[in-house]
């Protein structure tokens, strides 16, 4: 006599929304539906609708009128247009698109950031540099298309997770939907029978199925059950991360501060607007934002490598200051480092570049000191050749008793090694200081109320003094060493102190912290959604013509896995064992069975390869 083994799980192609080939009339239609209702709601994704007008079908004036028919075909087009905003490609497609606006904000000189970068391309490039600007280009991050793109982006991200949100937490709230009528035309199915009772059955998967973590209950004659809710978990948080980092960015933007301030050692810095040497903000920032606190350069301490292929390249580049927060703040200490800013509320204080500031004394023709600091001067190469100005705009008087001012151009060699005629540093440490200076006098223009630069001499106005040979006076000196000026013009003389300046850059971005966890949060959203997979299983359990149990089991997942069958093989081997299969009677030949002897036993579920189709 044979047996009934028809327990092997089944796997075909599809997404378990087929229609019957064998059924026709109101029954295909209703097992069609059935099925769509057993697949519905694996996801929270809105579907996709036609397009008003001629490609949604022809629409005519009803008894309303033309009026009526033009309002629906208005409020027709406004919810495709919605629909389109709102879909996950156009989404993609403006995250596309804004990742390629913000290309020419890295590549182009932005207004922004360094106005003169800009007027040099303006200058160099004649042709595309109008373009450029008409284009908004040079200030890509405040122009109208990005910010279209930006505020689009914005739209279709909150267009799409609100209603998904509120249908996701209906899903939370109701129930798996219950079984199909017809378990066979699901993607993976598997059945047999067995002497257990219909309810112990349907007890013992249902047992199972919650021990495997899934949401189950019992609904009629079958057990219905659903796993993967993290993965619809996973693509809100996604969503809802980008918004994170897309209002981050923003805020960041509108509130945002940095400014730059040159202090040489000894010298100090009060967080005030008017300290700043260059300061820049966003369109909403207040002065009332800036952190109350200030610090004093201690020390600036650069070593280099001496010897080898890197030889000059920094070792230890550190500014030792003290700082305090607050009109009453106690006093401390820290050591700020090119990757090692200090942190005060929002606000970062980077040091980012670093000179020399050599100090001077120039005295008038009387011998009477009229200047006497240590002028910080800019370096031009990796050896810190650094040029500057000095200038004595009061106080001076020459011989005679003119009052007149003095410009001196310098040069600063911290190595000097040259010929005597080479103005260049060989180190960048202090190993053989020397400074190069040509002196000039006159107006320096800096009563005219026109900016000038403080590094640079403005020598309109100013005339060179002369040596005894009738060139002009430009000499070497070391620390120590004074240049006298001609025809008891005084002179000006190279300090033994020769002070270190660090150049600080104090940023405030609000919007960084949550734009970092935004960032987390969109990884972890979408390695959820990528890798979790929402499935549904049912089983059923009813009482066959013969009175013997027939056991049905039965899986669908929201695409195309070898996951769900697979899953629902190892389910499927596990109920088994609670209620194996029986013996077919005579009367119940199973065709595509091979005959087995009638004491064999029967063999539980077995789980098909991947890709495979058995039954």
């Amino acid at each position: 006599m044979g047996t009934t083994r028809d327990t092997d799980v089944r796997t075909e192609g599809g997404n378990g929304d087929r229609g019957d080939a064998n059924g026709t009339g109101d029954t295909a239609v209703r097992d069609a539906g059935d099925l769509g209702a057993a697949g519905a709601q694996l996801s929270t994704a809105p579907r996709e609708t036609a397009m008003p007008g001629s490609f949604g079908g022809a629409r005519t004036p009803g008894a309303t009128g033309w009026l009526g028919w033009a309002g629906r075909e208005v409020i027709g087009w406004a919810r495709w247009i919605w629909r389109q905003l709102t879909s996950m490609r156009v989404a993609l497609l403006l995250l596309f698109m804004l990742s390629l606006g913000a290309i020419p904000g890295s590549l182009i000189p932005q207004s922004g950031t360094d106005e003169t970068k800009v007027a040099d391309f303006l200058a160099r490039h004649t042709t595309v540099g109008p373009i450029y600007e008409k284009l908004g280009l040079f200030h890509v991050y405040s122009s109208a298309w990005f910010s279209a793109i930006y505020i689009l982006l914005f739209i279709s991200l909150i267009g799409c997770i609100v209603p998904r949100t509120w249908q996701f937490v209906g899903q939370l709230r109701g129930r798996p939907p219950r079984a199909p009528r017809l378990l066979t035309r699901l993607p993976a199915y598997t059945t047999w029978r067995t002497e257990a009772g219909p309810e112990e059955v349907r007890d013992e998967a249902l047992k199972l199925l919650r021990k495997r973590r899934f949401r189950a209950h019992l609904d009629g004659d079958a057990v219905a059950a659903e796993k993967g809710y993290l993965r619809e978990v996973g693509n809100l948080a996604f969503h809802i991360a980008l918004i994170v980092m897309l209002v981050a960015f923003a805020w960041g933007q509108l509130f945002k501060s940095e400014g730059n301030k040159l202090i040489v050692e000894g010298d100090g810095f009060a967080n005030t607007l008017t300290q700043y040497d260059d300061f820049k903000s966003g369109s909403l920032f207040d002065t009332n934002d800036l952190e109350p606190f200030s610090f004093v350069l201690k020390d600036f301490e650069g070593t280099y490598e001496e010897t080898g292929p890197n030889k000059g390249t920094p070792r230890t580049y550190q500014a030792k200051v003290d700082y305090s927060v607050g009109a009453d703040g106690e006093e401390q200490k820290k050591t700020v480092k090119v990757n090692e800013p200090l942190d005060i509320d929002d606000s970062k204080v980077y040091l980012t570049a670093h000179g020399y500031a050599p100090v001077v004394t120039v005295r008038d023709g009387k011998g009477d000191i009229v200047y006497r600091q240590a002028v910080p001067l800019l370096p031009l190469d990796s050896n810190v050749t650094s040029t500057g100005a000095i200038k004595v705009m009061d106080g001076y008087k020459d011989a005679k008793g003119k009052q007149e001012q003095l410009g001196f151009q310098a040069f600063f060699l911290p190595a000097y090694g040259g010929d005597g005629t080479a103005v260049v540093s060989q180190f960048p440490a202090l190993l053989n200081p020397v400074l190069n200076l040509a002196a000039y006098h006159g107006d320096l223009g800096v009563d005219a109320g026109l900016p000038q630069s403080v590094y640079q001499l403005e020598k309109k106005n100013m005339k060179e003094f002369k040596n005894s040979k009738g060139e002009q006076l430009r000499e070497n000196l070391k620390p120590g060493e004074t240049m006298r000026l001609p025809n008891g013009a005084g002179s000006i003389t190279f300090e033994k102190g020769v002070k270190e300046w660090a150049n600080f850059q104090v940023t405030r971005q609000p919007g960084a912290g949550w734009a970092l966890v935004g960032a987390f949060g969109a990884i972890f959203g979408l390695a959820a959604s990528l890798f979790i997979q929402r499935r549904r299983v049912w089983v059923r359990a009813v009482t066959g013509p013969d009175g013997v149990t027939v056991v049905e089991m039965a899986g669908l997942g929201r695409s195309e896995s070898a996951k769900v069958p697979e899953e629902l093989g190892v389910l499927a081997g596990t109920l088994y064992d609670l209620a194996p299969s029986v013996p077919d009677t005579p009367d119940q030949p199973r065709s595509d069975t091979p005959d087995q002897p009638e004491n064999e036993t029967p063999e539980p579920p077995a789980v098909p390869a991947e890709g495979a189709e058995t039954k």
